[in-house]
């Protein structure tokens, strides 16, 4: 079973920047692909970006492209999202989550692992 440990939240000004990580334990993490997904108060969780197996594809949602890079490093075990003019909009709880698949995929019924996720808040 593979462990998901996101860290690097926190309170940011917007148009501020932050660097998201997340840790998995466990092998064959390069084996599949990851992304991030993020859930606001009384909102439902939303896909945010995701990266395929090799680093190589990358897929963002609308709210976030040209603003938000995500990418991956398979020696350390480790998915990155950088955010970058974060919005106020951008608040919310960050998760990492890994994907039964080696490819990149928007849907949550893609995943099969989540992280414990991490608190973004952006002030105006």
């Amino acid at each position: 079973q593979v462990q998901l440990v996101e860290s690097g939240g926190g309170l940011v000004q917007a148009g501020g920047s932050l660097r998201l990580s997340c840790a998995a334990s466990g092998r064959s993490f390069s084996d599949h692909g990851m992304g991030w997904f993020r859930q606001a108060p009384g909102k439902e969780r939303e896909f945010v970006a995701a990266i395929n197996w090799s680093g190589q594809r990358k897929y963002y949602a609308e709210s976030v492209k040209g603003r938000f890079t995500i990418s991956r490093d398979n020696v350390k075990n480790t998915v990155y999202l950088q955010m970058n003019r974060l919005k106020p909009e951008d608040t919310a709880v960050y998760y990492c989550s890994r994907s039964s698949g080696s490819y990149y995929y928007t849907a949550i019924s893609e995943y099969e692992s989540w992280g414990q996720g991490t608190q973004v808040t952006v002030s105006s």
